[in-house]
């Protein structure tokens, strides 16, 4: 039988909505691995969760998948073999995809991805019972809302085509929308209001002025998902930077435009009653002169110790960074003016590692990869981060040692991984119990019969 010709217009529009579905930043592994040959492992708060191979393997990847099985893994989280995938790999996003979209994704991985014919080098091996792949079958039936996108007839096309992109391909909400105690989206009210991403936190990007992006202009959050920078307001690092670099800064203008559009009209999200009033997060902060004031003096906070020898040389001694903007200002920045420290803590333990337009931009991190000498104990990123939110940004802000050695560990824990270890005692009880139950029925059972 005649191989059927490939359609180039299809592989082309298809490799553009895997670039903006971000499909390389989980299943290309960072520095040097084979095009979505899989082996990154995904920090979750379950554990590593591996990442697949997607090349057209015949032995190791999908070449076998036909398109019906890959919309239904796309759509549905479920593989070729019957077994499930964890919400890690974002379906509860992309079972809003268009069938043309999900035929243009699998030409293009079909026909334009090279094949890897190895396995990973690491599997998925989560504790019990996160382990049992058949019960996400149950979370899905809970939680996964299997219906494809409509656009709002009410509203303009920019709109419906940044809702799509956003929550369909770009899946902006498995980050910045909370999680319930399952570990499912909250969809309503709290829906893009911010929520923990492991040590970080994904801020809230509604519409409202003060706790979301309603302040910033439609030209600046082009900029910032082009770049991951907008001086005097943001710079992104860690989940968020992965995301423009291998995502964002591909897509057309025209795309990011139509994403700011529907992001612009989303209802708004205020923070806390008490907070009400405060200015935005980017707008706190002052240049200090504690250089001048504090140096050679005995008596002095040793946050600012650690400011002096640490982050001055780079963010300048007054906290205004560099001229060109490399190095930015510590006021007038998102992560020293929010409600919270997370993203402060992160950045200082993790770094800031991204590649825009071919051109790295970097901070050294300050936690566990760094150097010895440059390493940074939990006490002294503490005394840093009081001292940097005091001085340029939300004083009312206070970092505790246990706040950075949380993050150090990963971040916060949800419920269900605090609970892990007691779910095989309590499974264990569970069991007895209801062998128990079956006995004492089946005694009574035979003694009715002997009467």
């Amino acid at each position: 039988m005649q191989a059927q010709p490939v359609d180039a217009a299809l592989v082309a529009r298809g490799r553009q909505l895997a670039i903006a579905a971000d499909c390389a930043a989980c299943h290309t592994t960072p520095k040097g691995g084979a095009p979505f040959a899989g082996g990154y492992a995904i920090e979750s708060p379950m554990g590593a969760i591996v990442a697949t191979n997607i090349t057209p393997s015949t032995t190791h990847g999908i070449g076998s998948y036909t398109l019906l099985e890959f919309q239904r893994a796309l759509r549905q989280g479920v593989r070729r073999d019957g077994s499930h995938l964890y919400p890690a790999m974002p379906y509860t996003a992309y079972t809003q995809l268009s069938d043309d979209d999900t035929a243009a994704l699998y030409a293009y991985f079909m026909h334009d991805v090279k094949p890897v014919d190895q396995p990973v080098a690491a599997e998925t091996k989560l504790p019990f019972p996160f382990s049992v792949r058949a019960s996400m079958a149950v979370w899905n039936a809970l939680f996964l809302k299997d219906q494809r996108f409509t656009p709002d007839p009410g509203m303009a096309d920019p709109v419906n085509r940044g809702a799509y992109l956003a929550n369909a391909l770009a899946h902006c909400s498995t980050c910045h929308t909370p999680r319930n105690v399952l570990m499912a989206e909250d969809l309503g009210q709290p829906f893009l209001s911010g929520a923990n991403v492991g040590p970080w936190f994904a801020p809230n990007i509604t519409s409202d002025a003060v706790h979301g992006i309603g302040g910033w202009s439609d030209d600046e959050l082009v900029q910032y998902l082009k770049t991951g920078q907008v001086h005097g307001k943001a710079q992104a690092a860690g989940p968020m930077a992965e995301a423009i670099e291998h995502s964002l800064q591909h897509l057309p203008e025209s795309d990011l435009r139509a994403i700011v559009v529907y992001l612009k009209q989303t209802p708004p999200v205020a923070g806390d009653a008490a907070q009400a009033g405060v200015k935005a997060r980017h707008a706190l902060g002052e240049a200090s002169r504690d250089e001048v004031a504090l140096r050679g003096l005995k008596d002095v906070d040793p946050g600012w110790r650690v400011f002096s020898a640490s982050c001055a040389h780079c963010h300048q001694e007054n906290g205004t960074g560099t001229s060109n903007g490399e190095y930015p200002s510590l006021f007038h920045n998102s992560a020293t003016g929010g409600d919270r420290a997370d993203n402060l803590i992160a950045t200082i333990l993790h770094g800031v590692d991204r590649t825009v337009a071919g051109k790295p931009h970097f901070m050294p991190a300050f936690g566990d990869v760094a150097s010895f000498t440059d390493r940074l104990s939990d006490q002294e990123i503490a005394d840093l981060s009081n001292y940097v939110l005091s001085r340029y940004g939300n004083a009312a802000v206070k970092v505790s040692v246990e706040d950075v050695r949380v993050a150090r560990a990963g971040g916060p824990k949800p419920f269900l991984a605090k609970a892990q270890p007691f779910m095989v005692p309590a499974g264990v009880l569970v069991l007895l119990a209801l062998i128990a139950l079956v006995l004492r029925r089946l005694r009574a059972r035979r003694a009715r019969r002997a009467f």
